[in-house]
């Protein structure tokens, strides 16, 4: 069980409705109204979910993706090199960080978001308009 939700305003049910966070307890929570009943779904279940997803596409575009962070963090060295793939490596145990609200914000205006069913099961990820570059997989 997961502590805060990474993704809160970016996830919506099947029929396009906002799944806010609520807190159960000291989980947090997706809330999806089921016709009248609301199925609290634990946010690490999802969340797992969406940066399983986000690590295939980073894997998939690895040399891509570590020399785009380099470039945008000004490095161009071996030891930067290694802390990207290491913290690529490590995305999973990201679960339950929280990811500032205007990165979310941003996020959301880009047209980004999360689609799940009533069981917490994410069935799309809408990316942004402009899609990602060499997206052919998905």
């Amino acid at each position: 069980m997961a502590k805060s939700a990474m993704f809160e305003g970016l996830v919506i049910d099947q029929r396009g409705n906002p799944a806010p966070v609520k807190l159960v307890g000291e989980d947090a929570c997706y809330v999806v109204d089921d016709d009248g009943f609301l199925r609290h779904i634990d946010a690490g279940k999802v969340d797992r979910q969406v940066l399983a997803f986000i690590k295939g596409q980073v894997d998939a575009n690895r040399d891509i993706a570590v020399d785009g962070v380099m470039q945008m963090m000004g490095q161009d060295d071996l030891f930067t090199k290694a802390a990207v793939e290491s913290s690529i490596d490590k995305m999973d145990d990201n679960v339950g960080q929280v990811i500032p609200s205007e990165a979310r914000q941003w996020l959301g205006m880009l047209g980004f978001r999360i689609v799940i069913d009533e069981q917490g099961q994410v069935v799309n990820i809408e990316l942004p308009a402009g899609g990602i570059e060499g997206e052919e997989d998905l």
